[in-house]
């Protein structure tokens, strides 16, 4: 018997029973979409972490203020004080092998060029801000120290601050307005696109942080030179566990915390904190994975099921086929091709729901997902594995059918 033939009697038989087929699918189904939200979503993240680190590096610490502790009891996260400019050059000075360091006070504010205006992120931020951010100029320079020190009226925009208020004019050397305060443009960022988590990184102005706290977002009464979080850069030899031990040494002296109490700060490995982004998708990527085996098994033990009956059902039809000179693998290449297919359109289906699904939670949740050629041939892989090994009995059954007591088989 030829497969084609084989191919089209399942196909029959499958349509005969459409409802019956449909049910027995259902796990397959299940299955099949399970697996192809499961691999999306941990390529994705996947992707994610990759992207990150590449745009930074690997060698990031982020400091930032912590909650505190009163006894047991904690003040709260942002109840700490920030850092100063103290801070900031004393952790310079005494942290072996920094490559650059920047502090960030970061808010948003309405940008004006003549009668146009637009909403941006306003970035304040050091002279080191570009080089620790592995952010390189178009046109133009960067702030300089003396000009962060004096709190100079200078910025440097990004790509889509320069498209939305001057377009294709050239913007270096022209005056631009943030809060009703005059800035002149020293230079333009070159264009980075999206990050991992899909914020255009070009809408951006970047002042001096002296700028931005006295002209822009305000001081902070407790500490005028307010510095919110601090970016530190490494160099490339340098074991970032060590530095970081460094960094909280000297923190822990300059905000006199003493031995035992708990640090009101935290010191942060940039890799750490996307691993820790990305620790939901893994944890959903598990339960999905559980999912699909459950599924599969479930769906090939209905299709095992399934198969059995029609076994049982067509017994005169297979003693009939062997009598006038069908071979044992003629049935079993039959009933094998019958389970197949049933499991392949399943998966089909399957694959539909599942791309469909994926899409849905990547737009209301914003994961990240990948879905690639990869991820539709094992599903399809998957669904043609399960029809083999659970249709491979009922197929066997059929085969070792005795021609006469079939045909007795009432």
């Amino acid at each position: 018997m030829r497969l084609t033939t084989s191919i089209i009697i399942a196909l029959n038989a499958l349509r005969l029973n459409a409802l019956r087929s449909f049910l027995t699918m259902l796990g397959i189904i299940i299955g099949v979409a399970a697996v192809i939200v499961m691999v999306s979503i941990s390529n994705g993240a996947q992707k994610q972490v990759e992207a990150v680190i590449n745009s930074l590096g690997t060698n990031i610490l982020m400091v930032r203020p912590g909650a505190g502790f009163m006894g047991r009891r904690s003040s709260g996260a942002g109840s700490e004080s920030p850092f100063s400019e103290k801070d900031f050059e004393t952790l310079h000075k005494e942290v072996e092998g920094v490559y650059a360091m920047t502090g960030s006070l970061t808010t948003s504010a309405p940008v004006i060029n003549g009668n146009i205006n637009w909403l941006t992120s306003i970035q304040g931020g050091h002279d080191g801000f570009l080089k620790t951010m592995d952010w390189e100029l178009d046109s133009g320079r960067n702030m300089s120290e003396q000009e962060v020190r004096s709190a100079a009226k200078v910025a440097v925009l990004g790509k889509t601050v320069v498209e939305e208020l001057f377009g294709e004019e050239d913007p270096l050397g022209q005056r631009i307005r943030i809060k009703k305060v005059p800035f002149t443009v020293i230079g333009v960022l070159r264009e980075k696109g999206q990050n991992a988590f899909g914020r255009d990184q070009d809408d951006i102005v970047v002042i001096p942080i002296s700028t931005a706290r006295k002209r822009i977002a305000g001081r902070n009464e407790t500490v005028p030179d307010q510095i919110p979080s601090i970016t530190i850069k490494m160099e490339d030899w340098v074991n970032l566990d060590v530095a970081k031990a460094r960094v909280e040494e000297v923190l822990r002296e300059r905000r006199k915390i003493k031995a035992g109490e708990a640090d009101n700060f935290g010191v942060h490995n940039l890799s750490e904190m996307v691993k820790a982004r990305t620790s939901t998708e893994t944890t959903l990527s598990l339960l999905l994975a559980a999912t699909a085996a459950i599924s599969l098994i479930v769906g090939g033990i209905g299709i095992m099921n399934i198969m059995l009956v029609s076994v049982t059902e067509r017994t005169r039809e297979i003693g009939l086929r062997l009598s006038v000179g069908a071979r044992k693998r003629d049935i079993l290449q039959q009933f094998l091709v019958e389970g197949i297919t049933l499991c392949l359109i399943g998966g089909l289906i399957g694959i539909a729901f599942g791309v469909t699904a994926t899409v849905i939670i990547s737009q209301i949740g914003n994961w990240p997902i990948v879905i690639g050629p990869s991820v539709i041939l094992l599903a399809i892989g998957a669904a043609a594995a399960v029809g083999i090994f659970f249709g491979y009995y009922p197929a066997h059954k059929a085969a070792s059918l005795n021609p006469i007591d079939a045909l007795r088989f009432e």
